[in-house]
């Protein structure tokens, strides 16, 4: 049998920050559950309750919730419509495939005038003739029935026949009782001679295949017999992995003379510098959105542990560094993080001069030395070359200022013998 318990109720409410008293919703399906307990004084405030597919055979400690809605009930051993007249505000009741019989008891939802919506089906009643009527004209306040909407003529008609099926519903309603009384009586003869071996195989085999009717009391039978049987495997399970599983190996930090090993069992990435003069680098790639309280850094003189959710790194020095003054640090960027140790005995080095101080020095030097010009007696031809090209050009030069004086100088033509000098025409100019 499976109780509600606290532990149970603070699990199913993850939603609300595993606060229970200020639940407005809370789901309980398919945890065969057979009573409805504790659930009125934790959680008064809810409004959504889902109880389905689980083994409650009666309607109970539900008259507290002034403010539920809607409660599922589908899928359990209900036989009757009770204690939910306190639950004022109730606006949806499913009881899908229970096992009311006794339809009169619906007359315990009529001082519940928010109810809109009322889901019988898949239960004996639903079977009685005139079981639409009946229903629809005792709560006038339903607007559904079975997912199917009331309308007025269907009241007004349930109305006008009320009372020859009330007596139609009253003799069905005997004979339903009369049906489930003889089950009892069976099912109890049954079980004083019959009693189920779970280890036996065969046995369990014969009750799976075993035709019986569908009662309350069976369906209680199946569900405690899966959850024995469910048992047993749990726990030969759980023995067959103790005596064949191989024990965890204690991990060694240390050799036998006391010097650290180097490992990584988070398998992660890092990056280790150790040739810098005044201290050495350790960067690790720890996941962005880890939460930093789940690192742990160890820093000694010759070794370094870094704790990852309970996983280590550990890399030892050749050189002794100072605890005291190690940081570690975490990029916000990339959540990588860096572990710097400064060295016991760093290597003191002359600072080298920067490099521009250097370019500015040649510089001088060079300004400082006398500017002649080289002569080389291997370069003699190029020079014999130039003078050439100068030669020619003052040439070339000489030749064009003598053809445009050229060009300056006019002849005069000579007269033609039959040329005759007439004083009347003016001379040309």
């Amino acid at each position: 049998m499976v109780q509600i318990t606290e532990e149970l109720v603070r699990r199913k409410a993850e939603h609300n920050e595993g606060e229970i008293f200020s639940l407005e919703e809370l789901s309980l399906h398919q945890e065969n559950i057979e009573k409805i307990e504790h659930l009125d004084k934790w959680c008064r405030d809810l409004k959504i309750l889902y109880l389905q597919s689980n083994q409650i055979s009666k309607i109970e400690n539900v008259s507290r919730f002034k403010k539920l809605e809607y409660i599922n009930l589908a899928l359990n051993n209900i036989e009757r419509i009770e204690n939910l007249e306190g639950c004022e505000f109730l606006k949806k009741l499913d009881l899908t495939v229970n096992f009311v019989g006794e339809l009169t008891s619906i007359e315990n939802l009529t001082e519940n005038y928010h109810l809109k919506d009322l889901y019988l089906t898949g239960n004996p009643c639903t079977d009685f003739e005139g079981y639409r009527d009946y229903v629809i004209s005792t709560l006038p306040q339903l607007k559904t029935l079975d997912g199917v909407e009331i309308k007025k003529s269907d009241r007004i008609k349930a109305l006008q026949n009320y009372k020859s099926i009330c007596n139609k519903i009253n003799k069905k309603q005997n004979e339903y009782f009369q049906l489930r009384e003889k089950q009892k009586n069976e099912y109890m003869d049954l079980k004083e001679k019959k009693k189920f071996d779970f280890e036996n195989d065969e046995e369990q085999e014969k009750f799976w295949q075993e035709k019986t009717d569908y009662t309350p009391e069976s369906r209680l039978e199946t569900a405690r017999i899966q959850q024995e049987i469910k048992r047993k495997q749990d726990e030969e399970r759980q023995k067959h992995q103790k005596e064949h599983s191989m024990p965890k190996k204690e991990r060694k930090y240390f050799d036998e003379n006391g010097k650290p090993y180097c490992f990584n069992d988070p398998k992660v990435d890092y990056e280790f510098t150790s040739d810098h003069d005044e201290y050495i680098l350790l960067t690790v790639h720890v996941f962005k959105h880890m939460d930093t309280s789940l690192i742990n850094v160890d820093v000694q003189p010759y070794y370094v542990r870094v704790t990852l959710k309970g996983k280590s790194l550990q890399i030892a020095f050749n050189e002794e560094v100072k605890p005291d003054s190690s940081t570690a640090k975490r990029s916000q960027v990339t959540g990588h993080l860096v572990i710097k140790m400064p060295k016991l005995n760093p290597v003191l080095r002359t600072k080298p001069e920067a490099q521009s101080e250097i370019i500015k020095k040649e510089s001088k030097a060079e300004n400082k030395k006398n500017t002649f010009l080289e002569f080389n007696e291997s370069k003699k031809s190029n020079l014999e070359l130039i003078s050439n090209i100068v030669q020619e050009n003052e040439k070339a030069k000489k030749s064009n200022t003598f053809s445009n004086n050229s060009k300056k100088i006019f002849r005069e033509r000579e007269n033609s013998p039959d040329f005759v000098d007439d004083s009347s025409v003016p001379p040309l100019e």
